[in-house]
């Protein structure tokens, strides 16, 4: 303004009047900029939910990615000659020749199984030849065979215990003592328990399933007594229970996670409430899955399941929390799990549109480091330890990297946020399988031993009771123990369940344990 122009008082008021007026609008346009961006946000995170779920319903649930692994092996298997490959990527890629199996070819009957001759014959007006009218001779068979079923045949067996009375006198009578047996005055033997109890824990099938295939073959049994009954028989095989526990805490590298389950029947909590089944097993020496159950799965009922364990011991599990506390506890090398991470990042990419994806540096580090994990799986534990210091440290120090520069522009509570924040706050678990070539990288393994339980959950859905949901923890974990030795549950189970009653002494226990079943049983 020139300096000879005056202004009124007015004037002045109604300038500054302005200049406020201005402001106001211009924070205004600012804070409804910033509402815009953050209802964006928001709106951007539900749809990418709504994907996600959709994903989740319809979609498929393997995991695996199309790449070029075959060109990551040779990077695994270049540096166990000597030498350090790059880790830029290739753009191009050759796919080696491959010869592909003839189709149709039908897999051999196992040659251990019974036959059955069924000879077929011509008759004996047409053995003779066409052409010059002479008797036909055999002089060989063709053999095709089929399998054959025989359906479950019930039989009953009938104790007679026979009473003997003195001749001279009535009070002499003696009558013979009734076997023991694992349920007293039980219904069903223990060969159809162990039926039952594979049945249900080995291959699925609910217990009213399993009453009405027996009335088939005319067995008319109540689904409650069969449910009573698999109660009984669990709750029985506790201390052998126990012992598999003291072995599997004192192996060097256990592997641990959980899975929800419904307890209908639970003094205090509503039915609806979530309990939980953790699965244990081990990771060297001899195979042992340990299912248990707990009403929660916090720090204090989870630390039950690791009182006594081996210190320095190695625990592989994912991210839940309580298992720092417990780690730090008992002080064991916590490893973290990859799968688990790049789970979040698998997740974020599928609920992106086909159309807007971009090839994900991260997701090829992952898939670099799991290729040279499967490349050096049946190598000895040095040579595995070699390449993981030299190859697999780096391609952490890229992941590390990377995820550092993608947390500057990615929402938290994305599904690639989470992925990151999983990333940064598991770190130091994540990192540490490289210092031991023995040490796993992921927590696959005890996902797969506890796999059966959910595939089983989804029939039998609940447990009734507390008793029920402790019964079925020790019968999946003696028959996940059998099927992880290469033992038939159902002949382990017999036997178990024939000589349980006979134990008296630890070492009578001891001896029933899975992995001791003499051999001509298995």
């Amino acid at each position: 303004m020139p300096d000879n122009v005056t202004i009124t008082a007015e004037e002045l008021k109604a300038l500054l009047a302005e200049r406020d007026a201005a402001r106001a609008l211009r924070e205004e346009q600012e804070a409804l900029r910033g509402a815009l961006r953050l209802v964006t946000a928001e709106r951007d995170l539900a749809e990418e939910r709504l994907r996600a779920y959709r994903h989740e319903l319809f979609g498929a649930k393997s995991e695996a990615r199309n790449s070029d692994q075959l060109g990551l092996f040779n990077e695994a298997e270049v540096l166990g000659s000597g030498n350090t490959p790059a880790l830029e990527e290739t753009p191009e890629s050759t796919v080696a020749a491959h010869t592909r199996k003839k189709r149709g070819h039908r897999k051999p009957l196992d040659p251990n199984l019974p036959r059955d001759i069924v000879r077929h014959e011509l008759p004996e007006d047409e053995r003779f030849c066409a052409n010059d009218g002479y008797a036909l001779v055999e002089f060989g068979v063709e053999i095709s065979e089929q399998l054959h079923v025989i359906p479950e045949q019930l039989r009953v067996i009938q104790h007679q215990r026979v009473k003997y009375a003195c001749p001279c006198c009535e009070l002499g009578i003696k009558v013979t003592p009734a076997p023991p047996r694992i349920i007293p005055r039980g219904l069903l033997s223990e060969s159809a328990l162990a039926w039952i109890a594979t049945g249900k824990y080995q291959f699925g099938m609910p217990i009213y399933r399993q009453a009405g295939l027996l009335r088939r073959f005319g067995g008319d049994i109540s689904s409650n007594t069969l449910a009573a009954s698999m109660v009984r028989v669990g709750l029985a095989t506790q201390p052998v229970i126990n012992l598999m526990r003291d072995a599997l805490l004192d192996a060097d590298l256990l592997y641990c996670d959980e899975t929800t389950l419904q307890v209908l029947k639970e003094k205090g909590r509503r039915p609806q409430t979530k309990s939980y089944i953790w699965a244990q097993m081990t990771g060297t020496g001899i195979p042992i899955r340990c299912f248990s159950y707990t009403p929660g799965r916090g720090t204090r009922l989870a630390d039950k399941l690791f009182a006594g364990i081996r210190k320095g011991a190695v625990l592989m599990t994912d991210g839940y929390e309580p298992y720092n506390d417990i780690a730090q506890r008992y002080q064991l090398e916590h490893l973290g799990c990859w799968v688990h991470l790049r789970r979040y990042f698998v997740k974020a990419e599928e609920s992106v549109p086909k159309a807007a994806r971009t090839p994900d540096l991260l997701a090829t580090r992952f898939i670099k480091l799991f290729a040279a994990e499967a490349r050096s799986e049946k190598w000895e534990a040095d040579r595995r330890q070699r390449l993981r210091r030299r190859y697999s440290a780096r391609v952490l120090d890229a992941i590390h990297a990377l995820a550092l520069e993608q947390s500057r522009n990615v929402l938290p509570k994305s599904l690639l946020g989470k992925g990151l924040t999983y990333l940064r706050e598991q770190w130091p678990k994540l990192i540490r399988y490289i210092e031991n070539g023995s040490w796993p990288v992921s927590n696959n393994a005890c996902e797969n031993s506890i796999r059966p339980f959910c595939v089983g959950r989804r029939s039998w859905l609940f447990a009734d009771t507390v008793n029920g949901a402790n019964a079925s923890a020790n019968l999946y974990s003696l028959v996940e123990t059998c099927r992880a030795n290469r033992i038939d549950p159902y002949r382990y189970l017999t036997w178990l369940f024939q000589r349980l009653p006979l134990a008296t002494t630890i070492d009578d226990y001891d001896a029933l344990l899975p992995w001791k079943l003499p051999v001509d049983l298995r």
